[in-house]
This record gives structure tokens, C-alpha cells and sequence, in this order.
């Protein structure tokens, strides 16, 4: 069990355990074409640190994860553990997954054991050495368990003692805590820093992904943001805060308001709102994704903020709607995207176009919305376009769903259709017959 010292950030001359030089990745759809998830991707993992991974759903955070863990291949460039380049899986690394990945057939300690007995550890040495893990992280007295004894949270200390029996030399975490209710993963990551801060940890650096702000800024000494479509890395940040840290304290706060405006300054494509024509102008459904937001939960948010005087902090919103920061970001991203609010320093305002929408009647309120998608929503606007041009002012889904394939993964072009029809019906520019998978000019629909 060991594990080099880290204070707040890593120290410029630690030693790199993992290194990412130039790295890309792509998937070929089922038509054959190329979808790019990461591009040019240059980082390294410095031995006595956390490294956390941040960004919004898209932004290939687990695929990168799992090119360090010499899971995937890169399409292009390298990864290298200790200056070697990997020719395979990674012998430095462990992982530790967001589904638990437990076999329901074994024990707890089995469960444990089973990286030890791929490495061909003797039997004897393979129970002492999962005994020790399993005091480790607080499940003694479990060993003979089966996973269907245990809840989520003693299930996810279980794939943290499978991970960390190896002693690997980084631990790769996968939105370790996501599928935890709120106060499991609240205690469980308390208990991870104490044992990182007690020396106790059997690996020398940490990187973990989460989508969560709140959480990377709670644990990472460094991380990095990436941004979408593809995934590349938009910035790098030290956390220099000393542990444990208080979510109350200024310099947190003041963090979390940095990490706020990086990912919430820009709209969906990384094309700044307040760009103007041209950066309209140069917006298509392929550079721009939809946000993963109704109309009603913008709409909700508009009146929040119109109770409000106009302006919240996002985190206080969050926080009396006892929701993570990063529930609001779809609605918070839509509402820039269709200017009806804009994002500064960790706040929201309400623009002069999202006040008059959150006054209007009904009627109103749908020529508005309407507006304000055919100007700012690409993928709206083409959907809109293509009605007009088609003979019978109608089209198939699949012909959409094949124009997003160029661009998304199967479910990801789903979704992008399925947010655009949601925006288009509201705003009575189409209509969605569902059994037939087929979309119509909302008029003609009318007419008939």
C-alpha cells in the first residue's frame, strides 16, 4: 500500500505516469462514415495527484478514459504508461465503473480476488491480499456476501476494492458515483480523500470522470475541461484549495463561479451567443447539438428567473431546487442558445426576449419560442426548411436521422431529433406522427 504525497496541485517536476500526445478517436457509423468523439488530445497524469475529466454528455470523457486504459485504440496518436507506448491494455492502470460490473455469482471477496487471479496470483496470497482491500474500504465482515445482498453504495466499495487489490499505479474512476443516491456518494467520496489523504491508498495518482463541477472541484487537484463534438480539451485548471474543503468557503465558491462561466459562457457549438450574425450565420446541426431540454423546463427556468428580479447564481438555484448544478445546464445552455437568458460569473439573467416570453400568453408565447428557433436552432431550422422544399410538405425521420448520422452516433442523432421535434411542435412549425416515424408541415396539417 502506497502512494506519493500530494498537497494541492502536482508539483512541475512529478513524475508522469500516464501521457497522451495528439490523441483522436473516431467511430465509423453503420453507413460506413467516420464520427469524430476526440480530437487532439495532449495531457499527462502526474504521479501524486487527482486528475478529474470534466464535461457534458458528448464530450467523449469515458471514451478517453478508456484509450488510457489501452482499452480502445486512438486513430491517431499515442498513449504511453512510464515513457512506453502502449501496444495493449495498460499494466499500470485499474478501473472502477459507473454500473458496478460485479458478478452476481460470486462473493464479495471472489469478486475481489478475480484481477489477482487473471495475474495469476497463488491462491493463498490472493485472499490475504483481497482481505486487506476489503478492511480497506470499509466492507469487513461482507466477504462472503453476494452483490444482491448489498445496496448501491456497498456495491461501488466493492469495485473500489477490486481496483485498488492490483495496486495499480493510477486508478481510473468512470462516474463512480453517478448511479448512488446523493448521500451514498456524498459519504463515499468523503471516505475516498481520507483514505487518499491518510496514505492508505495502494496507487500514486487518480484520474476520474464526472460530469458533476461540484464534485471534480471537491476532489481533483488538477482537471480538465473538455468541450464537444468533438471532445477536446478547452481548458486546464488547478485546484489549489487545501483539504478537506468547505463547499462554503469564498475560494470554492469563486472556483466553482470560474468553471460555471467556462461551461456555461458558450453556446452549444462553442460559438459565443453575443457573436452575432456570424456566428449564427456559421452554425449547422452538426456544429451546433440541441441542449437536452423541453420546452417546459425552459420555460420553467424563464420564470424562475422572472420571479427573481431577472438574475440568480446558478448554484443557489440548484440548491433550492435540490438539484446538482449540472440538472441545469441543458435548460441553461437551451435558453442562451434561443437568447431568452444569458450567463455570467456563475449567474443567470434574463434577456429582453426571454422576459417578454416568460409575460406572454399561450399564443404568444409560441410565436416567440417559434422565432427564436428558426433564428438560433440549426437543427429546427433545417428540419423546417426541408418540410417546405419536400412535395407533400412531408418526410420520413430516417431521412433526418441520416442527415445527423454524418455527424452523431446512432442514439446521439435520436436524441438531437427527438429535442428538435419537441421544439418544433411546440412552436407549431411541424408535426410528429409518431407510428409512421414521419414529420409534416404543421399547416398542411391543419388544412387536412
Amino acid at each position: 500500500m502506497r502512494r506519493t504525497p500530494s498537497s494541492a496541485a502536482s508539483p512541475p517536476d512529478a513524475r508522469t505516469l500516464i501521457s497522451a500526445r495528439g490523441l483522436t478517436k473516431t467511430f465509423t457509423a453503420p453507413d460506413g462514415r467516420e464520427l469524430p468523439v476526440l480530437e487532439g488530445i495532449d495531457l499527462d497524469v502526474h504521479e501524486g495527484e487527482i486528475l478529474a475529466l470534466l464535461g457534458k454528455s458528448g464530450s467523449g470523457k469515458s471514451t478517453l478514459l478508456r484509450l488510457l486504459a489501452g482499452l480502445i485504440a486512438p486513430a491517431a496518436g499515442r498513449v504511453a504508461y512510464r515513457d512506453r507506448p502502449l501496444a495493449g491494455t495498460n499494466p499500470g492502470v485499474a478501473m472502477v465503473f459507473q454500473s458496478f460490473a460485479l458478478l452476481p455469482w460470486l462473493t464479495v471477496q471472489q469478486n475481489v480476488e478475480l484481477g489477482l487471479e487473471a495475474r495469476g496470483v497463488r491462491a493463498a496470497e490472493r485472499a490475504e491480499r483481497a482481505v486487506r482491500a476489503i478492511d480497506l474500504i470499509g466492507l469487513d465482515g461482507f466477504e462472503s456476501a453476494y452483490p444482491r445482498e448489498l445496496s448501491g453504495g456497498m456495491r461501488q466499495r466493492v469495485g473500489f476494492a477490486r481496483a485498488l487489490v492490483v495496486e495499480p499505479d493510477v486508478l481510473l474512476m468512470d462516474e463512480p458515483f453517478s448511479a448512488l443516491d446523493v448521500l451514498t456518494a456524498e459519504n463515499l467520496r468523503g471516505e475516498l480523500l481520507e483514505l487518499w489523504g491518510a496514505r492508505e491508498f495502494p496507487t500514486r495518482a487518480v484520474v476520474v470522470v464526472t460530469h458533476n463541477i461540484e464534485e471534480a472541484v471537491l476532489l481533483a487537484d488538477r482537471l480538465l475541461v473538455l468541450g464537444t463534438n468533438p471532445g477536446r480539451i478547452q481548458e486546464e485548471i488547478e485546484i489549489d484549495l487545501p483539504r478537506p474543503r468547505d463547499r462554503r468557503a469564498p475560494a470554492f465558491e469563486a472556483m466553482l463561479d470560474r468553471i460555471y462561466g467556462l461551461m456555461t459562457g458558450r453556446g452549444a457549438a462553442g460559438i459565443t451567443i453575443g457573436d452575432g450574425e456570424s456566428g449564427l450565420q456559421s452554425a449547422t446541426p452538426g456544429n451546433s447539438p440541441l441542449p437536452a431540454a423541453s420546452v417546459d423546463g425552459i420555460g420553467g427556468l424563464l420564470e424562475i428567473l422572472q420571479a427573481a428580479g431577472g438574475e440568480v447564481d446558478l448554484a443557489d438555484l440548484a440548491d433550492d431546487l435540490a438539484l446538482d448544478v449540472d440538472d441545469l445546464l441543458p435548460l441553461v445552455d437551451a435558453a442562451q442558445l434561443l437568447d431568452f437568458a444569458r450567463v455570467g460569473s456563475g449567474r443567470v439573467f434574463l434577456t429582453t426576449s426571454g422576459e417578454e416570453l416568460a409575460g406572454a400568453d399561450i399564443q404568444d408565447s409560441k410565436a416567440l419560442f417559434s422565432r427564436a428557433a428558426l433564428e438560433r436552432a440549426p437543427l429546427v431550422r433545417a428540419i423546417d426548411g426541408a418540410l417546405r422544399r419536400s412535395v407533400d410538405g412531408g418526410l420520413g425521420e430516417g431521412f433526418f436521422l441520416d442527415v445527423l448520422g454524418s455527424h452523431y452516433s446512432a442514439e446521439e442523432a435520436r436524441a438531437q431529433l427527438d429535442v428538435a421535434i419537441d421544439w418544433g411542435r411546440y412552436a407549431e412549425l411541424y408535426e410528429y406522427d409518431a407510428p409512421h416515424g414521419e414529420l409534416r408541415r404543421a399547416e398542411l396539417t391543419l388544412e387536412a
